[in-house]
């Protein structure tokens, strides 16, 4: 019998602004593979700017029953994908998770959401940010941006990054266990895009789009699920980082027109049909 292929990402649901979960579960269903879910927190919306009084439910007591039930059940997973956590709490139940879902045959991949723009989220603290580098010692592949790899390794923060400083900061994140860890927020030139460096084969790779001037809600996100979608379907390094980083910029780039009044994320909607497109053309 062929089973599809099967990612379980475990994030937050902001029910209105598109991030996290409201995100990940439709990218990753678009690239043809089934996506199980944790919730582990329902918000009326997102935390970002323009959103004040919002409502939030800490789900963390829900996801040892839900782990439980699915190991009762003999679940296995292609991947497991880790998105915005919380809490404290919530890394080490993570961390428990990994154990108890981890195996020779899947991957998992640490979307380390720390903060942006230089600075932490609201309510993280230097402890959170340890756990969180604990986390990402158990990860195959981590995903932090420039903010989150300058917490991670207590390094200045660096706002253009070129390629030699993207190599010096990736090796450096290897440091922390991970086995490939992904830098997003590379600049060359008049270009913009990430980083990776594979730790086993000792090899870098980069994939470029053009610069757009705009910071939207959830990019990150986008980015974390295409990549986790595009591994899981067999696509080496190089590849994924490709599709990754071109699929942000059509979702940048159509959301453009709807900028002032759609500022609270990407119109990732509107380009599912091009990622499919790119999903299938090495087959």
């Amino acid at each position: 019998m062929i089973y599809m292929k099967r990612v379980v990402t475990i994030q937050d649901i902001s029910c209105f602004g598109k991030c996290s979960l409201t995100v990940a579960l439709p990218i990753i269903s678009a690239m043809g593979i089934e996506t199980a879910v944790i919730p582990t927190a329902v918000l009326s919306t997102h935390t970002g700017k323009g959103f004040t009084g919002y409502t939030f439910h800490d789900l963390s007591d829900d996801i040892s029953g839900i782990s439980n039930h699915w190991k009762s059940m003999d679940l296995k997973f292609n991947a497991i994908y880790t998105g915005y956590l919380g809490s404290i709490s919530q890394v080490q139940i993570m961390s428990d998770f990994f154990d108890d879902f981890g195996t020779d045959d899947n991957f998992i991949v640490v979307d380390p959401v720390l903060g942006d723009s230089g600075k932490l989220y609201a309510g993280f603290t230097d402890e959170f940010v340890s756990e969180m580098r604990r986390l990402c010692a158990k990860a195959d592949y981590i995903l932090p941006n420039m903010t989150e790899a300058s917490f991670l390794l207590s390094t200045p923060y660096i706002e253009d990054c070129d390629e030699l400083q993207a190599k010096e900061i990736l090796l450096k994140l290897a440091g922390l266990g991970c086995k490939t860890p992904v830098l997003t927020g590379v600049r060359k030139g008049g270009l913009h895009g990430a980083g990776a460096y594979d730790s086993v084969k000792n090899e870098f790779y980069f994939a470029y789009s053009k610069h757009i001037d705009r910071n939207l809600h959830g990019t990150g996100d986008i980015f974390a699920s295409v990549f986790t979608g595009a591994v899981t379907l067999g696509k080496n390094l190089r590849r994924a980082l490709e599709i990754s980083v071109k699929y942000i910029y059509d979702c940048i780039e159509v959301t453009m027109p709807y900028f002032e009044e759609m500022w609270y994320g990407n119109c990732f909607e509107l380009c599912l049909d091009r990622l499919i497109s790119y999903t299938k053309e090495d087959e």
